[in-house]
């Protein structure tokens, strides 16, 4: 007897400007194990009360030393929302500050055009950064919203 195949797809008409988040957290020394659990607590507070506009954040380990984390936003202005915001915004500025030894990264991908990665301390970077030019995130690149607004501009001028 075969088993039937389910196949099913989703319909994001009501998430026009849906935002796709992928992150990851790579432990390179032993020293990276504090940032990592202050990683840890700050999934812990977003699984006990999600910020605005975040619709599903997932977890899962790239290797034993590298945490992903992937994210759907309902749209770029809650995610900035929730960047700029405590705790977040404290985590990065400490985590610039001191990396611990630590890598971390972002891509970030949008309905309505647009793609931008950052990376810090990722040697050998992943996803996008693994074949895209390195570009210094100063200036119109400094910001994600920036570098998505930078990126869909690129694309749609160079559509037929």
């Amino acid at each position: 007897m075969t088993a039937k195949t389910r196949r099913e797809t989703v319909d994001l008409a009501a998430y026009p400007d849906l935002i796709v988040v992928l992150l990851g957290f790579h432990i390179r020394r032993l020293r990276s194990l504090p940032a990592l659990a202050g990683i840890g607590r700050g999934l812990a507070a977003i699984a006990r009360e999600p910020p605005d506009g975040l619709l599903r954040d997932e977890r899962c380990l790239y290797a034993w030393n590298h945490l992903g984390i992937r994210q759907y936003w309902r749209d770029p202005d809650s995610l900035e929302a929730f960047t700029t915001a405590e705790p977040h915004a404290t985590w990065w500025r400490d985590f610039l500050r001191d990396p611990r030894g630590s890598g971390f990264w972002h891509e970030v991908y949008s309905a309505r055009g647009g793609v931008e990665a950052v990376y810090v301390n990722m040697p050998r970077r992943p996803g996008l950064g693994a074949f895209a030019p390195v570009r210094q995130p100063v200036g119109p690149f400094l910001s994600g919203r920036d570098r998505l607004r930078a990126d869909a501009q690129a694309r749609s001028a160079a559509a037929p």
